[in-house]
């Protein structure tokens, strides 16, 4: 059998972070150990029932089986229109500023091979999302990142990115409420945002991965809703954690249309869109009741409190998230982040994501999710106390 040579390209990818740490859980789960895994972002209740019926009911249509349109269905980007008009009052034309992905991730990994060249920078926060290095490895292009500092709110200091760095960068990847820190965004840093977007010819993207997830009765601000906004980037939505639909694959951009334009491009080379019942599924979470999204911030609010709540009645000094379902969590002294999530896995069968994994300003952190209910969430805080580390 010849054996082929992978790509340079593919050579190049950075490594998959989350790989190596399911890799250690399930060893230890081999073991026959019970392990509470809050390391992953996979949302553990199931998609509310009324859009699984209109997807039950859409896949027996036949006129579904067919092709899609290549840009995916015009009454999906409707209902995305419709969507932030009504939840964050930003008007977008659904004909020019509007375009369906295959999930969040898709459009975040696309986008650098949509408008950057090789030797172009972009602006990437660390800690982050680990992926957006993926698509910027893709498009041979350089990164630059912002260090997101608790002092700072984990919000970039736009005053320590260097004039030389402003001038040749192209791209800025933002994400609030954020994943890893749990941090929210203010209106202020939105306008800043646009500001120096503007001053220097930077697309914005802003990846609002969790916009349906905030705390304290405090809705996530929509970066669109800034003034200007539309004319320097785009925001990029997934329906995976506001509606429980991680594995349906579906989100959209919005925003401005020359992003758009190109974003649906190059996936008129690679896709013929998304399966239209999947489309009018999501048709149907976008446009009727949004009890079933009260509910689930309401459950992750009951688990932040309680887990939170746990870990500091044991002494450990933590901070309570604003928004997402993460909670970034200070490591106790004499560890690495790695070496302190290895110890929780091997010691306490409880397993969180090193923060060193999501960039080198994520070291000292590990990032732990909400993404089981309270008696696991508390049983957790069990076995680390334990330990006696605190």
């Amino acid at each position: 059998m010849i054996e082929f040579q992978k790509s340079e390209l593919l050579k190049n990818l950075p490594q998959q972070f989350f790989a190596s740490l399911v890799s250690k859980v399930n060893s230890i789960t081999q073991q026959g150990h019970d392990v509470i895994n809050l390391g992953q972002g996979n949302p553990d209740m199931p998609t509310p029932q009324h859009i699984i019926k209109k997807l039950q009911q859409a896949a027996e249509n036949p006129v579904n089986h067919k092709y899609s349109p290549f840009k995916g269905l015009r009454s999906l980007k409707e209902a995305a229109a419709e969507f932030y008009e009504r939840e964050y009052n930003v008007k977008i034309d659904p004909d020019s500023e509007v375009a369906i992905l295959f999930g969040g991730k898709a459009g975040l990994v696309e986008l650098p091979q949509c408008l950057m060249n090789p030797g172009d920078i972009a602006l990437v926060p660390d800690p982050g999302y680990p992926d957006y290095m993926s698509g910027i490895a893709m498009a041979q292009a350089k990164i630059k990142t912002l260090p997101l500092l608790q002092e700072n709110g984990f919000l970039p200091d736009y005053d320590g990115i260097g004039q030389d760095t402003l001038d040749l960068a192209k791209l800025m990847f933002l994400n609030y409420p954020n994943n890893p820190t749990g941090a929210a965004a203010t209106e202020e840093f939105f306008e800043k945002t646009v500001k120096l977007a503007k001053k220097h010819s930077i697309c914005v993207v802003h990846d609002f991965a969790y916009g349906g997830i905030g705390f304290g009765g405090k809705k996530p601000l929509s970066f669109l809703h800034t003034q200007g906004a539309k004319d320097i980037g785009i925001e990029i939505y997934t329906l995976s954690k506001t509606y429980n639909m991680a594995g349906w694959r579906v989100g959209f951009a919005v925003g401005n249309s020359s992003v758009i334009e190109a974003i649906e491009l190059l996936q008129d080379h690679m896709y013929v869109s998304l399966f239209p019942a999947i489309q009018e599924a999501a048709q149907e979470a976008l446009l009727h009741s949004q009890e079933c999204v009260k509910e689930l911030v309401n459950i992750y609010e009951s688990r932040k409190k309680a887990f939170i709540g746990g870990l500091r009645s044991i002494g450990w000094n933590v901070s309570s998230p604003d928004g997402s379902f993460f909670a970034w969590l200070k490591v106790p002294a004499g560890f690495t982040s790695q070496e302190f999530s290895d110890y929780l896995l091997q010691h306490a069968h409880v397993a969180v994501a090193a923060g060193a994994g999501f960039g080198v300003y994520g070291e000292g952190y590990v990032r732990a999710g909400l993404l089981t209910d309270e008696d696991r969430l508390l049983e957790a805080v069990r076995r680390i106390d334990a330990l006696h580390l605190f």
